[in-house]
């Protein structure tokens, strides 16, 4: 006779597995990558339209007033959810002012000067800067896959940008690698920050000071808006949103839970991307260096996150 087990030895279903930290973290880098690529398109978009600064300033304002709903809403009275000392609150204004003002200017205006090929290679020159710069700053070391991919995805971008076509001039080129350091210090800074606060306050607080810095450009902004498309305007509403607002947060988790070199590397990806949305949205065909480019900035990438065993 078949002796049947109690129900409470019956097996349970298996549960949903959870993902871990690092795959989060994996997770919030691929949505900065996509977000920051589509930025390229939309620039591309409304650059003609709103110059290089006032279009740094909505940007900058839309995400600041939507993560100040974000964070009053989701924390009430107690927006910010530990005391910041002078020295985190001064490290969160220079990330502000230096990263989400500085180089937003400079890369707008610096592709008015160049073509948008030139001008990714020059900016992408920044993650392995970063790269170097963790080695040196952050105690991170120089590991070396991190450098060797890094070195191998920056030839990629090189090659995308040899299928790019257009006007290049020094005031250009001196502005991108501007761009690039501004980029870097940024990072580097918030890497910091991130040791004492959470990345959203960190977002927050510094689109709310990377707004005050460009509010000079008000006046400006008005008078071009009034002329503006409603398309140019939706786009610059979106890069507030999504770009700035959802990608930088999502930048900060990763970067609060993975090294800042290896992280840096995977925006390498960012131009491939950037080509492909090119493609689908704008009917841009990619040239052959785009796709040969692309595949090469995909190995360097895939070699730059290899970790010794």
């Amino acid at each position: 006779m078949t002796q049947t087990l109690p129900a409470s030895s019956a097996p349970s279903p298996a549960a949903p597995p959870r993902l871990t930290e690092s795959r989060k973290a994996a997770v919030a880098a691929a949505i900065t990558v996509v977000l920051w690529a589509s930025a390229f398109v939309a620039i591309r978009d409304v650059g003609h339209t709103i110059s290089a600064a006032p279009l740094a300033l909505i940007r900058l304002a839309v995400a600041a007033l939507a993560l100040t709903v974000l964070v009053v809403a989701t924390r009430g009275r107690r927006v910010i959810p530990v005391r910041l000392s002078r020295r985190t609150f001064g490290l969160i204004a220079a990330c502000g002012v230096l990263w989400l003002a500085g180089y937003t200017v400079a890369l707008n205006a610096g592709e008015q000067h160049v073509d948008a090929g030139t001008a990714a290679l020059l900016v992408n020159v920044a993650p392995l800067l970063i790269a170097f710069g963790a080695g040196l700053v952050l105690g991170e070391g120089f590991p070396r896959a991190l450098i060797a991919g890094s070195l191998v995805a920056l030839g990629g971008v090189a090659v995308i940008s040899l299928g790019s076509t257009g006007d290049r001039d020094w005031l250009g080129v001196a502005l991108c690698l501007l761009a690039a350091v501004l980029y870097t210090a940024g990072v580097l800074i918030q890497k910091v920050v991130l040791r004492y606060t959470d990345g959203l306050t960190t977002t927050w607080l510094a689109c709310v000071v990377g707004t005050a810095v460009l509010l000079p450009w008000t006046p400006q902004l008005v008078s071009e808006l009034a002329e503006a498309s409603l398309g140019a305007v939706l786009a610059a509403v979106y890069l507030g949103l999504f770009p700035t607002a959802i990608g930088f947060s999502t930048w900060a988790y990763a970067l609060q839970r993975m090294d800042a070199g290896r992280l840096s590397a995977s925006t390498y990806v960012v131009p491939t991307v950037s080509v492909l949305m090119s493609w689908a949205l704008l009917s841009e065909v990619p040239t052959v260096f785009g796709l040969i480019g692309g595949a090469i900035s995909l190995v360097g990438v895939a070699i730059s996150r290899r970790r010794r065993r």
